[in-house]
């Protein structure tokens, strides 16, 4: 259906790459996309979820829970610590739940998304920011489509995705001049387990995509392993999308080869 695949990435030696949200899907093979290029990755996870990313080959697995200041500050610091410098930041932890009509959901349901979807982006910029101004280096918030397309039966997700993205406008407007650059990296459907949530709810035309019609996690993760490299410094923009024209040329390219 969407005819992605991964495209070639930098060699990122060197490089120091937190990720929140690393223990399946999306952010464990970033992780693995990562390491592959011989960055040192800091994969951090939700505490008492399913971890399905081994420590180890340049992988140094954080339990880390975003909606918590002590823990984000006791991640950033131990980064401090142990490598000295941060290069990016791949803020990819996020909540679709609860997933239902707007009627049915009292005002309240909607917090726990846009703790992790925005407090958390906020929360783990600001504490990350001066590692990364001392670096020049970049954060890459994991976006969607539902940022900017109402989809029945997730208010929770798409008006916390549509705040992350105003998020990280704001973000590259206000630190312009701190060295640092900003991506929200519009991601399409993908097989990973919040998709099995989507297709069990059954409430939009995205749960009713064929599992194998799905983007494989590994095109995403090519592209942000692209994003931390020196190429996307001369990107000026900040709202980007894996199905760009940009990145499309690059997979017809490594197609080619």
């Amino acid at each position: 259906m969407f005819n992605l695949s991964p495209i070639p990435m930098p060699d990122l030696s060197g490089k120091v790459v937190l990720i929140t949200g690393a223990g399946r899907g999306i952010g464990a093979a970033a992780a693995r996309a990562l390491v592959g290029q011989g960055a040192r990755v800091f994969a951090a996870h939700q505490p008492g979820r399913p971890f399905a990313l081994p420590a180890g080959d340049g992988i140094e697995t954080l339990p880390l829970d975003v909606t918590s200041d002590a823990d984000v500050h006791a991640a950033v610091a131990r980064i401090s610590d142990s490598a000295g410098q941060l290069d990016a930041l791949i803020n990819n932890a996020g909540l679709i739940a609860p997933i239902g009509r707007l009627t049915t959901l009292g005002s309240g349901a909607l917090a726990p998304a846009f703790d992790v979807n925005v407090m958390g982006v906020h929360r783990m910029t600001c504490a990350a920011l001066g590692l990364l101004q001392a670096s020049g280096g970049v954060v890459i918030n994991a976006g969607t489509g539902a940022a900017t397309t109402p989809m029945e039966g997730w208010t929770a997700y798409c008006t916390s995705k549509a705040a992350a993205r105003m998020l990280t406008a704001m973000c590259a407007l206000e630190l312009a001049g701190s060295g640092v650059q900003f991506f929200f990296l519009g991601i399409p459907p993908t097989d990973t387990d919040m998709q099995g949530e989507i297709r069990t709810a059954g409430l939009n035309p995205i749960s009713r995509i064929a599992r194998a019609d799905l983007v494989a996690p590994e095109v995403t993760a090519s592209i942000m392993a692209w994003l931390c490299g020196p190429g996307a410094r001369a990107l000026t923009e900040v709202m980007v999308d894996v199905r760009d024209d940009h990145f499309r040329a690059m997979m017809q390219e490594r197609h080619d080869v």
